[in-house]
């Protein structure tokens, strides 16, 4: 069910008449200024000063233009003369303090209810505050011969009189008081964990009750510092000039949806953002100090376990939320005497502000370098390179994304070392932006000849916000050994040669022309032998 909240001017009041009993109204040409607003009659009225009323008026009354509820008299009490003042507190027709429990159900209601436009609700509305306020303490007090200053409220035989809906409506408005009346609680909350600049997360505020219990349906405006709503929050901007004629709606914490419009709907069903946001930017706000943070204003609705959630990105460095609500006060108060014609009301409020902040810090969203050392002609990566880290002067470390140095155990700029088959090392979570440098400590195996200590292979560039940045460092080989394989070292074996031939090699040829040269000897010398 929604309600239209009250603009600044109208904020939940209560109203008394002293010359008639709460409930018991004066024809309308007593007071031009006074009539009947929303509500029904109650037929026959309740009989006093020895006269019978044809009818009595349960539900507003329209004051001035403006819809207010009677509970009282002007005075504090029957034959007193002491008449109410601003900022006096609201008693019982008998003079005496509203019990605690009465008084926060009063609040509340007049919060929730005291701009209400549907009959049945402003009828079990003015019933409830007239039943509260006014109710005989014997019998003694509902005698009609009594005069309008000394006769009570007849409880039983108003509601009796009031349509099945009405009684409902009454009904469901003391349950709604007993489960959700005061004293609120209101609490903010800031995301955990770092936050980063443009990057979205939840904020969220909860409305509890005094138990715990959380309140439904409440608005909220946020202040927005340093914060923008993430994605499409359905912000609509509301000029002053319509705020009164189309109020935003706030949905009622009571169970009974069977006058739910949509829009009433859509707002209790709503989670996170989605509740109902609001745009409230004031378009006469001062902006002459271009250094304040940016601030912005929405309004958001309670869900049914009474939070409301928006997901927004830090756009400074000190982003916070500064939630404001109208609560129900412990005690209604009475806030300005009006006299309209001959009748004199009295209006009273029946809620007070309550706020609660959050805030955190914000930095830019990291970066990432990955840098490769790779052989200049071959293009394959080489493992165990050992790279310092630095910032843009290559001495001094980089810093990572919470402002601190990169250092090792030594106090110098941290060394980070490639590993793998291509030779890469990753370095995340650092600062942004930034230039960044990436210098070689000391060169691999292989490739000494190239290094040089005083200029080292060294790359650098500048890191975004969010970004990954790739750097690459290039190592000469040395000429001899051509080739190491990434992470390993390979021994060549060479052997050693001569121009001219082996002494023992050149022995045993010459023993074996002597052996042949034997043999042909002997071969010759048996041929003649035969001849002869």
């Amino acid at each position: 069910m929604t309600r239209r909240r009250p603009t600044q001017a109208l904020r939940l009041v209560l109203v008394a008449l002293l010359s008639a009993l709460s409930v018991v109204v004066v024809a309308p040409s007593a007071s031009a200024a006074v009539e009947e607003g929303i509500g029904h009659r109650t037929e026959p009225g309740q009989s006093w000063g020895g006269r019978d009323r044809a009818y009595d008026w349960l539900g507003s009354y329209v004051v001035n233009g403006e819809h207010v509820f009677c509970v009282s008299f002007a005075l504090k009490a029957p034959d007193s003369k002491e008449r109410y003042e601003p900022g006096d507190e609201l008693l019982t027709k008998w003079g005496d303090p509203l019990p605690d429990d009465v008084a926060a159900n009063i609040s509340y209601l007049l919060l929730r209810y005291g701009d209400t436009r549907d009959a049945d609700e402003a009828a079990a509305l003015a019933h409830l505050l007239h039943s509260w306020t006014a109710a005989p303490r014997s019998k003694a007090d509902l005698d009609p011969a009594k005069p309008f200053t000394k006769i009570g409220y007849d409880v039983e035989g108003h509601y009796a009189k009031l349509p099945a809906s009405a009684q409902q409506a009454v009904e469901r408005l003391r349950a709604d008081a007993e489960a959700n009346r005061g004293p609120w609680t209101v609490t903010a909350t800031a995301p955990e964990g770092e936050q980063y600049l443009d990057t979205p997360a939840e904020w969220s505020v909860t409305v509890t009750g005094p138990e715990g219990k959380g309140i439904p349906g409440v608005e909220v405006q946020l202040t927005l510092t340093d914060l923008a709503p993430a994605g499409d929050l359905g912000v609509e901007d509301r000029s002053d000039s319509d705020t009164e004629a189309d109020a935003d709606t706030v949905p009622s914490a009571a169970t009974d949806q069977a006058d739910t419009d949509a829009a009433g709907a859509a707002a209790t069903g709503a989670d996170e953002a989605e509740a109902g946001v609001t745009d409230g930017n004031d378009e006469n706000a001062d902006d002459s100090d271009e250094t304040s943070p940016a601030q912005q204003q929405l309004t958001v609705t309670t869900d049914e376990n009474g939070t409301a959630r928006i997901s927004a990105s830090p756009t400074g460095e000190q982003p916070g939320i500064v939630a404001t609500l109208s609560a129900p006060a412990e005690r209604p108060y009475v806030r300005d005497p009006v006299t309209a014609d001959t009748q004199r009301v009295v209006s009273t409020g029946g809620e007070q502000t309550l706020t609660a902040e959050a805030a955190t810090s914000a930095v830019p969203t990291p970066g990432i370098v990955k840098v490769t050392k790779v052989d200049e002609a071959t293009g394959e990566g080489i493992a165990g390179v050992p790279l310092r880290i630095t910032g843009e002067d290559r001495t001094s470390p980089a810093l990572a994304a919470d402002g601190t140095e990169l250092v090792g155990e030594d106090g110098k700029p941290l060394v980070v070392t490639t590993e793998g088959a291509d030779g890469v090392v990753t370095v995340e979570n650092l600062r942004t932006p930034q230039t960044v440098c990436l210098i070689e400590v000391s060169p691999p195996n292989g490739y000494a000849d190239a290094f040089d200590p005083d200029d080292p292979p060294t790359a650098c560039g500048e890191l975004n916000p969010g970004e990954t940045l790739e750097l690459r460092i290039t190592n000469v080989a040395d000429e001899v050994p051509r080739t190491i394989p990434a992470g390993a070292e390979r021994t060549v074996a060479q052997a050693a040669t001569t121009s001219g031939a082996p002494v023992s090699a050149l022995l045993t040829l010459g023993g074996l022309a002597l052996a042949v040269a034997a043999l042909a000897g002997w071969l010759a010398r048996k041929r003649i032998l035969r001849q002869r």
